[in-house]
């Protein structure tokens, strides 16, 4: 089938791209718009060109498959450098997506017909790029150019309205798109005179060279560490200083650069990383959903409230449910407390407040779950209790609803076990605070209906999370491995660091919170409950919660903080304390560089994730990566835990795990057996995931 027909009508060429599924830019379609447009050109009886597609996308972009391939021809830039340039005025029709290399070439166009579902964007900068074919000159000279950054530096696609609105695009007059555009194009053939988009001037004035720099001072204040910013700020800010070609070349040079660039090749990997976790390897996309249409919270605490917040924000209505009248009191006090906050911020009006609180209806008793066809679970994490909540459950549930666990560590299958309906449970484990955080792990136990995981993904998307599914351990995915840094970072106060030394490390890293900062804020206590109920250990975190220190919220933890700061200071007890209870274990302490602590803190945890795919709680690796990014702050533009092992060297990171093993007598940090097997056959994680 060709990529690219060409028919002809009353005078108008159409040129009509056909690659499903999403019509990307590949060689075989640059081609083909290449020799139908040289053929448009040379037939006499054509006085204009539209370019339209198939399907229900436009253009979704380039193929990304070529990306840091060597280049085929016709080259991208080269190919819209001969459409702006034509004689015959050239019109994009666009019914659908317009994304990335596909809203350039639109660009390149002398005008633009969208229907109302168009939506058009440059998401570049989510693939660690920028826009590499003349988006950022074209797009500042056909609208505002700060909003024109601002729309290449969030990366997100605006509406055919507002495209319309912003002078970017102008509507279909009538119902058939195809006929607009052709109306289109013989009125500018009839015209006279083309005016190509890099020929305009008028936006670039002084007054937006100066909307463009705060923007652009904001951009680079908020994302130091990412490189595309500052490609992007400089290209645009080209289009001020230099002639168009000029500034061409200098958004060329930038988007090059950024193929090979580590930063950039770990921010493309997180964007398909997120896209294959949507994907459970034997779950069918043919597997009915069960309907939701009322939920119930069991739970009205921070995390009870935060997801009942999650579904009402959708318009789904919410029984939020307590055992008593004064805690289910302060549990809706403080939900109405978050959106009042929302709304002084500006973020959220005040009619969709009262909107979302009118969803979110009070009870006391899990009687009043009788109703939903979702029940999620967010009580104390304490099994006995979870077991007595879902045996009662199992009694008021009506049949087919779906009984969720927002456990962090417990196991599901003994949750479910609890119940005569083990086919209906599932782990919902949100991130705290529930209604802000993005990811979602979606814990599949051994008798969970393929009907309840697939209605549970659907919910999740719908809600606006970001689900990845994974099997029953302790702790499953996330909470897992942060167990292995916890026991690192308490391993390294041993040995000799201080707490403000490993979080320096940490922040230097990347992840804006160090390991210690973070259990004081969350509080040290959970942890010290949880080891009491295990048998485990952590002698210095345990020393400070039997003095009392329990992190920010007493005022002291493994920091200070002074009249009630959320940022800690240094406290001499502390470290008198640590090194006492270090020399009580008969350690020899050193001093370590911050290299060695990220060694220390972050090889356990990736060793802890070849476990994990071994016994296949996790599909692939990339899922791994997407938990850690989005729960718990790993850098994006490191990739994730396993994408940066890739690039340490797995070799390396065993060779090291097998020393810190036979130096500490912890056998736990020999390496896995699938991180052997990689190392030794110079593989990677990411083809491991390739090849799942």
């Amino acid at each position: 089938m060709t990529a690219v027909r060409i028919d002809r009508s009353d005078g108008v060429a159409v040129l009509t791209i056909a690659n499903p599924p999403v019509n990307a830019l590949a060689a075989a379609v640059r081609a083909g718009l290449d020799a139908a447009l040289a053929e448009a050109q040379d037939d006499a009886d054509v006085r204009a060109i539209v370019i339209a597609a198939e399907g229900r996308v436009f253009i979704a972009g380039a193929d990304i498959a070529e990306l840091g391939k060597p280049p085929l021809p016709p080259a991208l830039p080269d190919l819209l450098r001969r459409i702006e340039g034509s004689g015959k005025p050239v019109v994009a029709a666009i019914g659908g997506a317009a994304l990335g290399g596909g809203l350039e070439l639109a660009l390149a166009c002398h005008a633009r017909i969208v229907t109302p579902v168009a939506t058009l964007g440059l998401p570049e900068i989510k693939l660690g790029l920028i826009p590499g074919a003349g988006g950022t000159q074209r797009l500042p000279r056909l609208i505002d150019p700060a909003a024109a950054f601002a729309m290449m530096r969030d990366g997100e696609p605006i509406t055919a309205a507002d495209a319309i609105a912003r002078g970017l695009a102008d509507a279909a007059d009538g119902p058939n798109l195809l006929a607009a555009a052709c109306a289109r194009a013989l009125e500018l053939a009839n015209g006279g005179r083309l005016l190509r988009t890099r020929d305009r001037t008028d936006r670039l004035t002084s007054e937006a060279r100066a909307a463009f720099e705060r923007e652009a001072a904001d951009a680079l204040r908020r994302s130091p560490e990412l490189p595309n910013v500052p490609a992007l700020v400089a290209a645009v800010r080209a289009a001020f200083e230099r002639s168009f070609d000029e500034a061409l070349a200098v958004e060329r040079e930038g988007f090059l650069a950024l193929i090979d660039d580590p930063r950039s090749r770990a921010l493309r990997h997180v964007f398909f990383a997120e896209r294959a976790a949507a994907r459970v390897p034997d779950l069918s996309r043919d597997v009915p959903r069960r309907p939701v249409q009322r939920v119930a919270v069991v739970g009205a605490g921070t995390m009870g409230g935060g997801i009942a917040a999650c579904f009402a924000n959708v318009g789904i209505p919410v029984t939020l449910i307590e055992q008593e009248e004064e805690a289910l009191k302060r549990g809706l006090d403080r939900l109405r407390a978050t959106y009042d906050q929302s709304v002084k911020r500006g973020s959220l009006a005040p009619a969709d407040r009262d909107r979302r609180l009118a969803l979110i209806e009070g009870k006391v008793g899990l009687d009043h779950a009788g109703d939903a066809d979702l029940i999620v679970e967010a009580a104390f994490e304490d099994m006995a209790v979870k077991a007595a909540i879902f045996a009662t459950l199992d009694r008021v549930a009506k049949p087919g609803a779906i009984l969720a666990t927002n456990t962090s560590y417990l196991d599901v299958d003994a949750i479910a076990a609890a119940t005569a309906r083990p086919q209906d449970v599932i782990g919902l484990h949100f991130f705290s605070p529930a209604n802000v955080m993005r990811l979602l792990e979606v814990v599949r136990g051994a008798a969970t209906a393929p009907d309840v995981l697939a209605t549970s993904l659907d919910l999740a998307r719908r809600i606006g999370k970001l689900p990845v599914t994974v099997g029953v351990c302790f702790g499953f995915v996330g909470n897992r491995m942060l167990a292995r840094r916890t026991a690192a970072a308490e391993r390294l106060l041993l040995a000799g660091a201080l707490p403000h030394e490993v979080d320096a490390a940490v922040t230097d890293f990347g992840f804006r919170m160090g390991p210690f900062a973070m259990m004081d804020m969350a509080g040290l206590d959970i942890g010290w409950r949880s080891r009491k109920a295990t048998g485990a250990k952590a002698p210095v975190a345990d020393a400070l919660c039997e003095l009392g220190r329990f992190g920010q919220k007493t005022g002291a933890g493994f920091y200070r903080y002074a009249d009630g700061a959320r940022v800690g200071s240094r406290d001499p007890e502390v470290e008198a304390l640590i090194e006492g209870v270090s020399a009580k274990a008969g350690a020899v302490r050193q001093s370590f560089t911050a290299e060695a602590i990220i060694a220390r803190l972050f090889y356990p945890m990736v060793n802890e994730g070849a476990r994990i795919l071994e016994e296949r709680i996790a599909a692939r690796p990339g899922d791994i990566d997407v938990v850690w990014l989005n729960g718990y702050g790993w850098p994006a533009w490191r990739g994730g835990p396993m994408h940066w092992a890739d690039g340490v060297g797995l070799a390396h990171v065993a060779a090291m795990l097998d020393g810190f093993a036979r130096e500490t007598g912890d056998e736990t940090l020999r390496p896995a057996p699938l991180l052997l097997r990689l190392a030794a056959a110079g593989e990677s994680f990411e083809a491991l995931g390739k090849a799942a």
